[in-house]
């Protein structure tokens, strides 16, 4: 009678034993409480990025007939529409202030509006900016946040080469009517407007 009580007893202990870890097996965690029913979050919505910065770049200047030997069979791609530039050929027969610069340079921030502010000037040369070592869409968005409105091409290597520019930007060439190319340097940055006349001057007369 008392094996057959304590057999039982050991039975009745395995049944709650088991029944206890059902129940703790399928209770609910408190961290996971609803996960499975609650409503993913709806995704933040952001405002469109706004387009880059444009401006209205004036066309790229083309040939007449000559050729500056140094940068002959040079081409660059016009900023203002895309249309292929032979470089030795726009700027023969003129005397052009050449601005070699990239999106990613400082100074060259500081130095496009003095350019800008020379060109409306009476008597300026032409001016052609030569975009080097970055993409066109920054060097268009950065002509539109400056609000520089200059004829500009976009150089894969070619004309960099050609003008031989030094690591460090920018760099500006004085190309003139007789196709001599002068390299700037005093001063190698341009700060004020009256510093780049007296430049593109100094050239033509020689």
């Amino acid at each position: 009678m008392d094996r057959g009580r304590k057999t039982g007893l050991r039975w009745l202990l395995v049944v709650v034993v088991l029944v206890l870890a059902c129940v703790i097996a399928l209770w609910p965690r408190g961290g996971d409480e609803g996960e499975s029913d609650r409503a993913a979050p709806a995704p933040v919505r952001t405002s469109a990025a706004a387009p880059p910065a444009r401006v209205n770049l004036p066309g790229c200047p083309g040939g007449s007939g000559g050729q500056v030997a140094q940068l002959r069979g040079v081409h660059a791609n016009c900023l203002a529409d895309g249309s292929d530039v032979d470089l030795g050929a726009a700027l023969a027969g003129k005397t052009t202030l050449v601005n070699v610069w990239a999106s990613w340079c400082a100074p060259c921030r500081q130095e496009l509006p003095r350019l800008a502010e020379y060109a409306n000037r009476t008597g300026a040369a032409n001016v052609l900016l030569v975009q080097v070592q970055s993409d066109p869409e920054q060097g268009r968005r950065m002509l539109g946040e400056l609000g520089v409105r200059l004829p500009a091409v976009h150089d894969s290597g070619a004309a960099r080469a050609a003008f031989a520019v030094p690591p460090a930007l920018p760099a500006s060439y004085v190309v003139t009517a007789d196709g001599a190319v002068h390299f700037v340097t005093e001063p190698r940055v341009f700060t004020e407007t009256d510093s780049i006349a007296a430049a593109v001057d100094r050239y033509k007369e020689r």
